[in-house]
């Protein structure tokens, strides 16, 4: 059983996890890398998965990528994000879409962040798309305008119910003259192609030449691969008053039930304590985190140390502490190579603290809460481990690792069985005052690139660089 947040009901929600679970989370727009904002959402996805996992259940994630209908504007103006890149670039809609997601699929992989089940494209769910449209159509909620099909939101009495709700006759109050739209919450679900204009991308519809609005390809690809009710969705905070409050209309309208039992959003990352933003020059992706000799694995730990429903801060000055903090838990882990004499058997104790890890993780994802416990637990092993208590702290940071994705214990998965026996024998052979054969343990070590670092606390290791 977890225990998570619902900005629906705005409460804490048990989900029991002996059973499948099915997950749908917002994906990008490919028309661009994604900045750091965005990673800090698709890592809460990731920890979320991995806790459901651990916690027993069977998850199907989907998670979608969208190549076409993202209008510059929330107000379905402006024209299609991919359309406009492709127009800078040079290049086709295609092109722009098929190098980026590839490069999302690559820094996914850098992030270690966990394959979904499905990484649907919306250009490849045309005709679902169609038919949820008409299925709106079909109940009336839709109407014509010169620019693309719309959905009637004052037809629904519950719209925007996961934003807060608003009534219609304040929607209606709203209304600006010069909008066509018959209501200012109404929005695209087809989008015609203007006319004596050739599109990237663009098909033929019930309604004419055109392609889908942003918000109809979650409701469908939703639908295709999970069914009418989802058990999970998830997404960022800006995507509460608009994306996701349109994907409820739409599905619920199109399907005839609820949506989703359980929604999840993971709030904004700023940068120096503001909105990111080009004209600032505060605006960074994982590319800059690299570029600033900064691992992807660093700026996961920087997010972890945050709780997903805080807003948090980035600065280099934090990422660096970050990183000192991540490299610190890896070198505590290399401990449980160090031979010691302590009779002290902290198994116990060691499962005690992993029992506490996970507790945490199940309240909504308190990864701060981990964090503390697995520093608790390096702390254990700062001056070596008793040989009793070393195989509980192995599993004890393999279960971080498949909690948290932090690769903590697989810091030492490039150095071989035998050449962590060969440590060991080291420190035998100097408590044995036998330094011949300790030198000339170290020096076959050496020329395997393992450098031994000897300390107050005992020996550990490192690649040489």
């Amino acid at each position: 059983m977890i225990a998570l947040y619902d900005t629906l009901t705005k409460s804490k929600q048990k989900v029991s996890t002996d059973k499948r679970l099915t997950l749908y989370t917002c994906g990008p727009t490919v028309y661009l890398d994604p900045h750091i904002g965005n990673w800090r959402t698709f890592i809460f996805y990731d920890t979320l998965v991995r806790v459901l996992k651990l916690s027993g259940a069977d998850v199907t994630h989907v998670l979608n990528i969208t190549d076409v209908g993202h209008l510059v504007s929330d107000g379905d103006t402006g024209d299609d994000k991919m359309s406009k890149t492709a127009q800078s670039q040079r290049k086709t809609a295609w092109e722009v879409a098929e190098y980026y997601t590839a490069q999302f699929i690559k820094e996914m992989s850098e992030l270690n962040l966990l394959t979904p089940n499905k990484l649907p494209k919306a250009t490849d769910h045309i005709n679902q798309q169609i038919e949820m449209i008409q299925a709106i159509e079909e109940r009336g909620f839709s109407y014509k305008l010169e620019d693309g099909i719309y959905f009637d939101t004052a037809q629904l009495p519950d719209y925007g119910k996961l934003a807060g709700g608003v009534k219609a006759d304040e929607k209606f109050a709203r209304i600006n003259k010069n909008d066509q739209k018959r209501n200012p919450e109404d929005f695209a679900l087809w989008k015609f192609s203007p006319k004596g204009e050739k599109r990237d991308m663009e098909w033929e519809s019930p309604w004419g030449l055109g392609f889908p609005g942003w918000h109809i390809e979650c409701s469908a690809m939703a639908k295709e691969y999970l069914g009418d009710t989802i058990d999970i969705h998830a997404g960022g905070v800006d995507h509460i008053p608009v994306h996701h409050t349109n994907e409820i209309a739409q599905s619920e309208t199109a399907n005839g039930q609820p949506f989703a039992k359980l929604w999840l959003h993971a709030e904004f990352m700023k940068v120096d304590g503001a909105k990111m933003s080009k004209s600032k020059e505060n605006f960074f992706t994982l590319a800059d985190i690299k570029a600033h000799k900064f691992t992807a694995l660093d700026f996961r730990y920087l997010v972890l140390q945050g709780h997903y429903r805080t807003e948090t801060n980035f600065t280099w000055d934090i990422l660096q502490h970050a990183a000192n903090s991540l490299a610190n838990l890896r070198h505590a882990y290399e401990k449980v190579f160090v031979a010691t004499d302590e009779p002290k058997d902290q198994t116990a104790e060691i499962v005690s603290l992993q029992g506490k890890f996970m507790e945490a993780l199940q309240n909504d994802l308190n990864t701060p809460a981990a964090l503390s416990v697995v520093s608790a637990v390096a702390s254990i092993g700062a001056n070596g481990l008793a040989n009793a208590s070393r195989q509980s702290y192995i599993e004890f940071f393999q279960y971080v690792d498949k909690a948290l994705g932090l690769k903590i214990a697989e810091s030492a998965s490039d150095i071989t069985e035998e050449q962590k026996t060969l440590i060991t024998e080291r420190n035998l052979a100097k408590k044995s005052n036998d330094f011949e054969l300790a030198d000339k343990i170290r020096n076959d070590l050496l020329s395997d690139g393992i450098e031994l670092l000897d300390g107050p606390n005992g020996t550990t290791w490192q690649r040489k660089s």
